[in-house]
């Protein structure tokens, strides 16, 4: 059986560890190394997009990644209990008209008793910003 420690109930320390591996594997910008956190079926909500199971996990952040430069993600620890975690984020990006973003949202995770992710719901607003008012370089 598939595990990624640290598995759930989950204690502040390990939700944090948890959300500090999410943030190091999404700013590899590997979309295998990524789907590897998650189930085979598992179900996210990203914006107003559905994806189901990690072949299509693998399939948008390839075609996430093509679309985004530079890009460099913060995770912060929101809150959790039990199998769940929640946080909020900050990622940067320029996209290939060479424009710059910050995206903001937050976060809702929900892994099985083997600490892969089933369920990922993210609410994301994204904000054209100047080179200059980059935080992340």
């Amino acid at each position: 059986m598939e595990q990624r420690h640290p598995l759930p109930p989950f204690t502040l320390e390990t939700a944090k560890q948890k959300i500090q591996m999410a943030e190091d594997a999404w700013n590899s910008t590997d979309a295998e190394r990524v789907s590897k956190a998650y189930t085979i079926d598992s179900e996210w909500r990203n914006r107003a997009e559905f994806v189901n199971g990690r072949e299509e996990i693998v399939a948008f952040l390839t075609k996430k990644w093509q679309n985004e430069s530079n890009y460099k993600l913060v995770k912060e620890y929101w809150a959790h209990a039990e199998n769940r975690i929640a946080v909020r984020f900050e990622y940067e990006f320029q996209n290939t008209d060479g424009k710059w973003f910050r995206a903001y949202g937050n976060e809702n995770w929900e892994f099985d008793e083997n600490g892969l992710m089933r369920k990922r719901y993210a609410s994301i607003n994204d904000l054209e910003i100047d080179e200059t008012e980059r935080k992340f370089k």
